[in-house]
């Protein structure tokens, strides 16, 4: 089971089978830079990543804010999503 978007002010959660997908953020004026994803390796090759940027993606969007992407995986997924692409600044 998947739990729920956290947002600690810090990064971005969500627990799938007892494990902590993440990505570290920092907001910059109307921006979220996000510096880095990851899901345990239990959970990589599951799609785990996936469902957590497409998650904190809608969330972002929600807020009327752009995302900045430091993180190479968080950018080619950025690029790739026809939903959330526009939400690259």
């Amino acid at each position: 089971m998947t739990s729920a978007l956290k947002d600690t002010g810090a990064r971005f959660e969500m627990v799938e089978q007892g494990l902590t997908s993440f990505a570290e953020y920092r907001r910059a004026g109307d921006r979220i830079v996000i510096d880095h994803v990851e899901s345990p390796p239990p959970l990589r090759g599951t799609g785990a990543s996936g469902r957590l940027m497409e998650a904190l993606s809608a969330e972002i969007q929600s807020r009327g804010l752009k995302i900045t992407p430091v993180c190479g995986y968080a950018a080619a997924w950025l690029r790739r999503s026809e939903t959330y692409r526009i939400l690259l600044d």
